[in-house]
C-alpha cells in the first residue's frame, strides 16, 4: 500500500468513512452542526436538507424574557465577512419551548440549546427549565454577554465571572447533558479562560464567538451599525479561530471542542478538526448557501476518503503530531518493495553547483514507486549547506582581495 509524505494511505470509498464523533461525552451522528444565531431554531433550513443528518442544530441564544434586540441597522458587510449587531433578539424561554423546541422534537432533530443572560441567576433559571425537556441534547452557554452585576463587563473576558456562570449552570444540569462554554476571542489569554470554565465543570468548549468590530459608513463617516459595535464573522476570522482551537487543545489535550469561525468548505472544516476540534459549527456561510451544512458534511467525507482516512476520529488533533519520517512510513507499510524504495530514497540527493543559483538536483536513484514522497526537507537542508559554503567562499575571496590590494 502506497502512503504519502504525511502518512496517509490509498483513497477509500467515501461511504465507508465513519463520520460519527463525540462532543462533551455525547455521541454525534455527524461532525457538522449549525452555529448559534445563523439559522434561528433550524426550521427554515429544513426545506433545503434533512436536519437529522447533522450532528445537532444549535439554536439561537435564548434569554428568560423576550428581547427586541439592538437598534437598526444591524448588519454590515466587511471584506471576507460581516458585522452583526442583532443584540440577542428572541421570543423568551416560554415561547421558545412551546414553538421552536416543540417543532424540533416533533421532527426528531438533535438539539443543543444556546442560552444567554445578563446575570448568573438568569442562566440558572434557563438551565432549570431546559433540563426538563427530553429533546435537549446539550446546553451551549453563551457567556459573551455583559454582566450587569460587574459594570457591564463581558462574562467571557474574566476567568472568575466565566467560571461562576458555568459552575452555576453545571450544578443544575444532569451529567448526561453536556454543558458547552462558548468563549470570546476578545481576551489576552484565552487558555486561562478555558481552564477556568473547565475547572468549573464545562464538558466542552465552543471556539470561537465573533470578534468585536466597528464599520464606518463611508458616506456619513459615522458608525454603520445602530449599536455602533458588532460581531465579526465569516472567512476573515478563520485563522484566528483555528489558532484558538489549536492553542486550547495543546494546553488541554483531552478537551472536547466545538470549532467555528468562517467555515464554508469541507477543507475549512478539516483544518478545525486537525487543530483539535471534535466537531464544527457552520454559521455565516448559511446566509448565502442555506444548504452549506449538508454540503460541508459531504465535502469533508470526500476529503477524508481521498486521504485514505476511514474514521473521522483519526484526524482530530492530528496537527499536534509530527509528520512521519520516511523510515516510519516504510516500516508501517506492508509492501516490501515500497519499503525498500522508501529507504533508498532517504539517501541524500547528489548535488552539483557552481553557485546557489545554479543547483542541479539528480534524483535518478529515487525509485518510481516513491515519486510522490516529499523530499523538500532533505533539499532544504542541502540548500542551507551549500548556501553556507558559498557565503564562506565569498567571504574568503573578499578577504584575499583586500590583502592583495
Amino acid at each position: 500500500m502506497m502512503v504519502d509524505a504525511a502518512g496517509f494511505g490509498a483513497p477509500v470509498d467515501p461511504m465507508d468513512v465513519r463520520m460519527s464523533s463525540m462532543l462533551g461525552g455525547v455521541p454525534l451522528t455527524g461532525p457538522v452542526l449549525t452555529a448559534s444565531g445563523c439559522a434561528a431554531a433550524g426550521k427554515e433550513l429544513s426545506q433545503f436538507f434533512d436536519l437529522r443528518m447533522l450532528g445537532a442544530i444549535v439554536t439561537k441564544s435564548i434569554m428568560v424574557e423576550p428581547r427586541s434586540g439592538r437598534a437598526t441597522p444591524r448588519m454590515a458587510e466587511t471584506p471576507s465577512g460581516m458585522l452583526n449587531s442583532i443584540g440577542l433578539q428572541g421570543p423568551g424561554i416560554d415561547e421558545f419551548i412551546a414553538k421552536d423546541l416543540a417543532w424540533l422534537t416533533a421532527n426528531g432533530v438533535r438539539t443543543i440549546v444556546s442560552i444567554a443572560g445578563t446575570h448568573v441567576e438568569e442562566y440558572v433559571r434557563l438551565a432549570r427549565r431546559l433540563v426538563l425537556e427530553d429533546a435537549v441534547a446539550g446546553l451551549e452557554v453563551n457567556i459573551s454577554c455583559p454582566n450587569v452585576e460587574s459594570r457591564g463587563e463581558v462574562f467571557a473576558c474574566d476567568p472568575r465571572s466565566a467560571a461562576a456562570v458555568i459552575g452555576a449552570v453545571r450544578s443544575e444540569v444532569p451529567s448526561g447533558i453536556p454543558v458547552i462554554a462558548k468563549l470570546s476571542p476578545d481576551v489576552t489569554d484565552l487558555v486561562s479562560i478555558a481552564g477556568s470554565v473547565l475547572d468549573a465543570g464545562a464538558d466542552a468548549l465552543a471556539l470561537i464567538n465573533t470578534l468585536l468590530g466597528v464599520v464606518i459608513n463611508p458616506d456619513t463617516l459615522r458608525p454603520a451599525l445602530g449599536g455602533i459595535t458588532g460581531g465579526l464573522s465569516g472567512p476573515a476570522i478563520r485563522p484566528v479561530a483555528v489558532r484558538a482551537v489549536y492553542q486550547v487543545r495543546a494546553a488541554f489535550p483531552d478537551v472536547s471542542i466545538l470549532g467555528m469561525g468562517g467555515i464554508r468548505t469541507g477543507a475549512d472544516a478539516m483544518e478545525f478538526l486537525a487543530a483539535g476540534a471534535s466537531a464544527i459549527s457552520v454559521g455565516t456561510a448559511i446566509f448565502n448557501d442555506p444548504s452549506a451544512p449538508a454540503r460541508i458534511h459531504r465535502e469533508l467525507r470526500e476529503l477524508l476518503a481521498a486521504k485514505g482516512i476511514g474514521d473521522i476520529r483519526d484526524v482530530i488533533g492530528i496537527a499536534h503530531t509530527p509528520l512521519p519520517t520516511r523510515t516510519s512510513i516504510a516500516h508501517s507499510d506492508g509492501d516490501a518493495e515500497t519499503r525498500a524504495a522508501l529507504n533508498a530514497s532517504s539517501q541524500p540527493s547528489v548535488i552539483e553547483a557552481a553557485t546557489v543559483d545554479q543547483i542541479v538536483i539528480r534524483s535518478e536513484r529515487i525509485a518510481p514507486a516513491v515519486q510522490e514522497v516529499e523530499i523538500i526537507e532533505d533539499i532544504s537542508v542541502e540548500f542551507d549547506w551549500i548556501r553556507s559554503r558559498t557565503n564562506a567562499a565569498e567571504s574568503a575571496a573578499e578577504t584575499t582581495a583586500e590583502v592583495e590590494s
